[in-house]
């Protein structure tokens, strides 16, 4: 009986390693932070702002569209406001 639970304990052990790598492999794999943000509005309406990639005000997906560096210039430049709290149109030089 005490060879069973001991297998059991050992088998648990096991599963509990496996869920931990499975979690790191994970996060190993994960695709880089975009470097800029797009937010999308609710519904169809225009882009609502630009964000600095990692901004804690930027919306998590499917609102945030991660963009290139000349994406988020143009659309600063389209006039899609800039995020107040991370500032992209200082970082991108695109202050009026």
């Amino acid at each position: 009986m005490q060879e069973r639970d001991l297998a059991r304990t050992r088998k648990w052990i096991r599963g509990r390693g496996t869920a931990a790598g499975r979690r790191a492999e994970g996060e190993r794999r994960r695709p880089p932070a975009p470097d800029w943000i797009i937010e999308k509005s609710i519904g169809d309406g225009p882009p609502a702002s630009v964000h600095v990639g990692g901004c804690y005000a930027a919306p998590k997906w499917p609102r945030a569209l991660g963009v290139t560096r000349e994406q988020a210039r143009e659309a600063l430049y389209r006039q899609v406001p800039a995020c107040p709290h991370c500032r992209p149109d200082a970082a991108l030089g695109v202050l009026e």
